[in-house]
């Protein structure tokens, strides 16, 4: 059996924090070692780590740089085999990480494992399910975007892989993501792992810009990895688009369909069979600049 580490990196999230403690420490999964890194949060969040301080491995409480910085703080007093980290905002499933285990001794070459997901809203309601397949490097260049509580890693490979890059603050997991399946296969398996929560403070809402902004960051620095720039080369036109279609997703959730129907004819242009795999948000966002609001709700709802 794989001794796995958990991190939560926390700051300011007392309203979900206790749920996401929960969610980890009621796992059916002996060998588990759980950490949390509070950057200081003035809302109460230590008064509720301390309640559960006798069944963490470490917690502490002090600022730091980031969610990156946060992250990595934890991942060095790790001691598992199998690591992972899950934000105070967001749930695991039951049985989540045995069945991340068992999908990590099935596939002894990967390096990385993940599940599929779903979104909740503030209260915990059920939104949406997110369901990946079975991608790898090239899908993961071409921004396929996975979700980041349903992923579950090895130690051994994320050390050669080097931590979380500190000057990332939106796309951090992604180009982790990618730094890992350049050095060992991943694998999905095709069960709900996470439930990713959506609420109006959540980045993805309220910061939407900055993930398109950091797309277009990765395919610049994935140009200067020699391993990579074959790849680049040959598959250029999808990456790219790739890259339009992400920052087009993220401007459509914030709120911006004019620069979001911008990217995504960026996006056609590069590639159109790939881009109009986004073709509902397209069309939510055409209906949002003509004025259909009953349209542009309902896309607000389903996000």
């Amino acid at each position: 059996m794989l001794p796995v580490s958990i991190i939560t990196p926390s700051y300011n999230q007392a309203r979900y924090l206790e749920q996401t403690i929960q969610s980890v420490l009621g796992q059916d999964y002996p060998s588990l070692e759980y950490i949390i890194v509070d950057g200081a949060s003035t809302d109460g969040s230590q008064a509720i780590i301390q309640k559960y301080t006798d069944r963490l491995a470490w917690w502490v409480s002090e600022p730091d740089l980031g969610q990156a910085d946060a992250i990595n703080k934890g991942l060095r007093r790790a001691s598992g085999e199998v690591v992972a980290w899950l934000n105070s905002d967001d749930l695991y499933l039951p049985g989540a990480i045995g069945a991340a285990v068992q999908a990590l001794e099935a596939n002894p070459a990967a390096g990385m494992v993940f599940g599929d997901a779903i979104t909740i809203d503030e209260k915990g309601t059920e939104l949406n399910p997110l369901v990946f397949g079975d991608w790898g490097l090239q899908e993961l260049m071409r921004f396929r975007i996975i979700c980041q509580p349903a992923v579950f890693m090895r130690r051994a490979v994320l050390e050669q892989a080097g931590w979380l890059d500190p000057a990332y603050h939106f796309l951090l997991d992604h180009h982790l993501w990618i730094r890992l399946a350049q050095r060992a296969p991943v694998r999905h398996v095709a069960d709900s792992w996470a439930a990713a929560r959506h609420h109006p403070a959540a980045k993805n809402v309220s910061q939407a810009a900055g993930f398109g902004q950091e797309a277009f960051r990765i395919l610049r620095w994935m140009g200067d990895q020699p391993d990579l720039q074959p790849r680049l080369q040959e598959d250029r036109r999808r990456i790219e688009a790739g890259a339009y279609r992400l920052n087009a997703r993220y401007l459509l959730d914030g709120g911006q369909p004019s620069a979001a129907l911008r990217s995504y004819l960026q996006a056609l242009w590069r590639s159109p069979r790939f881009a109009l795999q986004h073709w509902r948000r397209m069309l939510y966002a055409i209906a949002s600049l003509a004025g259909a609001r009953h349209v542009a709700d309902r896309y607000s709802n389903r996000r």
